[in-house]
């Protein structure tokens, strides 16, 4: 199973700047569209174990993240690389997107 990470603003840094792409879940419990995409980020999460790091930040707690990276529509996923934003997905998608998504990123 995935090594899947809580973000906070103190462990933000060293957990996107990974040697592996990291891929960053924003999110907060009351969004429906959130609590639909969850479990598939966690399938992708466990198929990719090794190759991608999973990381989650729940927005209501984590609010000057959110605003730092410009998330104004959850959930957002922002893919980052050696620290940096490289892509970025808002809403709910299908597990095939989202593969799709990352695999130009491994």
């Amino acid at each position: 199973m995935a090594d899947i990470k809580q973000i906070t603003p103190e462990n933000f840094d060293s957990i996107v700047n990974d040697s592996l792409p990291v891929l960053v879940d924003f999110w907060a419990p009351w969004c429906g569209p959130c609590r639909s995409l969850s479990p598939i980020v966690d399938e992708v999460a466990d198929e990719l174990a090794g190759k991608l790091a999973v990381a989650k930040c729940n927005v209501d707690d984590n609010q000057d993240l959110a605003m730092k990276f410009g998330v104004m529509s959850i959930p957002t996923l922002i893919v980052f690389k050696n620290g940096e934003e490289v892509d970025r997905s808002v809403g709910a998608l299908p597990k095939a997107r989202l593969q799709a998504l990352l695999e130009k990123h491994l």
